[in-house]
């Protein structure tokens, strides 16, 4: 009997492709010229999920992910297909500027040259920004920055790359997108693919809420071929904070015209430690009912050098009054908390009971609002501008509701209400600003 038998098979393609880059060079530099080939022909079987092109009638199809989950590659793969499927094609290949075409679209590592079949004839000229493929297709190079070079040019595709890059240093992006799109007037079905890592401006936000929008999202971690160290590293230095939110997991970070908080200055209170504490809070903005708003549970605390320091958000969803408090109950047990600081004007003595109950030993006081949210939140805001308040790691869910509370009163943050927010101008209130006329204190 052969001693093979019962043995896993290996899978060779997969184990090539997760090796680091230069490795992967020099092998294929010593392949034979049928092995390339046979490499390159496999592109599906290199593909995750998020690379593949969706179905359906789609124009546009945006492809918003973080870095390294292969925008590039699969925009280039793309190119490729519609190349081979449509002889004499007319493609437009538009970045921020046109040396940004050249050295990623064109000539980058999973650029167009360097994904093409070796029975593919490519003729790429970098003093015309013309790209020819065979059958007749041409792929022309075009930039943002000088949006006049697409009015006129007509195109069957277009591959437009790191639209959030386009109009930075007061370029002309949307004059370029809208002179592109005039254009695609080539074909049944002329069509766009969009890949970028989303920044924030106008016409990120036109793209997005465009109708019939084809989207696939994505965050690095979703590319398997990318090296465990790499991704670990950068999670650890940029989870949950902005830049990693918008490099890594690809959202669209909005900022709040007005708002109290900016995300430049949430980002500039970071901290990775924390001192000693010489007190701890766990401040409570309760629901109104059970499956409504969520419960805001934030921790605070005020070290010995007299700064303000976000330490937990505990905050919970859909849970009815004695799992909020037991809740409540953990999140002070945990941080090693003084007292707990809740807000009564929601439910009154029934939010004394259920901590109560939750645990009879609670140090409790009960605050009542006279006024909105957002005149509580201002003198709490005024701390972070003055620079006494820190937070130990990142709380995203927390941090989109400060950023979304406006001056003067309104929300535009996310949810109905800025429960966590709320939680958290409670907790600083009562440790660094209390005895102040926002809001009237009882302490049981």
């Amino acid at each position: 009997m052969s001693g093979r038998r019962g043995r896993r098979p290996v899978d060779t393609l997969g184990e090539f492709a997760r090796l680091p880059a230069f490795h992967r060079d020099r092998i294929l530099t010593a392949m034979p010229i049928a092995a390339r080939r046979e490499l390159a022909v496999r592109w599906r079987r290199w593909a995750h999920d998020g690379q593949y092109e969706p179905e359906g009638d789609w124009r546009v199809w945006l492809i918003r992910a973080g870095r390294g989950f292969g925008k590039t590659r699969a925009g280039a793969e793309w190119v490729h297909m519609v190349a081979r499927a449509h002889p004499g094609a007319r493609i437009a290949l538009v970045s921020g500027t046109a040396d940004d075409v050249r050295r990623v679209m064109v000539e980058g590592a999973s650029g167009l040259l360097a994904v093409a079949r070796d029975d593919e004839a490519l003729k790429w000229s970098a003093s015309t920004g013309e790209l020819r493929f065979p059958e007749g297709v041409v792929a022309t190079v075009y930039s943002a920055a000088a949006p006049e070079g697409l009015r006129g040019p007509e195109h069957h595709f277009a591959w437009c790359d790191e639209l959030g890059k386009w109009g930075a240093g007061g370029g002309g992006g949307e004059a370029a997108w809208d002179n592109l799109m005039m254009g695609m007037r080539l074909g049944e079905r002329p069509r766009v693919l969009v890949t970028t890592t989303p920044r924030s401006h106008g016409l990120m936000r036109r793209v997005i809420a465009l109708p019939g929008l084809a989207e696939t999202s994505g965050r690095t971690r979703d590319n398997p071929h990318l090296p465990t160290s790499f991704v670990e590293a950068v999670t650890a230095d940029y989870a949950g904070t902005r830049l990693g939110r918008q490099e890594l997991d690809g959202e669209l970070i909005e900022e709040v015209a007005g708002a109290l908080w900016t995300r430049a200055g949430i980002e500039a209170c970071r901290v990775k430690r924390r001192p000693a504490l010489v007190r701890v809070v766990v401040a409570v903005d309760p629901p109104a009912s059970a499956g409504g708003d969520a419960c805001g549970i934030v921790a605070v605390g005020l070290g010995a050098d007299g700064l303000g320091y976000v330490i937990a958000d505990a905050s919970v969803a859909g849970l009815s009054p004695e799992g909020w408090a037991r809740a409540v109950a953990r999140c002070f047990a945990r941080v090693k908390a003084d007292r707990v600081v809740a807000e009564k004007n929601q439910g009154g003595d029934m939010v004394m009971s259920v901590l109560k109950a939750a645990n009879a030993g609670l140090p409790v006081t009960l605050v009542h609002a006279s006024r909105g949210k957002a005149v509580r939140a201002e003198p709490v805001a005024a701390l972070y501008e003055a620079g006494r308040v820190r937070h130990v790691g990142a709380f995203p869910a927390l941090e989109d509701e400060m950023c979304g509370i406006v001056a003067g009163g309104g929300y535009e943050g996310p949810g109905r209400s800025p429960d966590r927010a709320d939680a958290l101008v409670w907790g600083l209130t009562e440790l660094m600003l209390r005895g102040r006329k926002s809001a009237r204190v009882r302490t049981v």
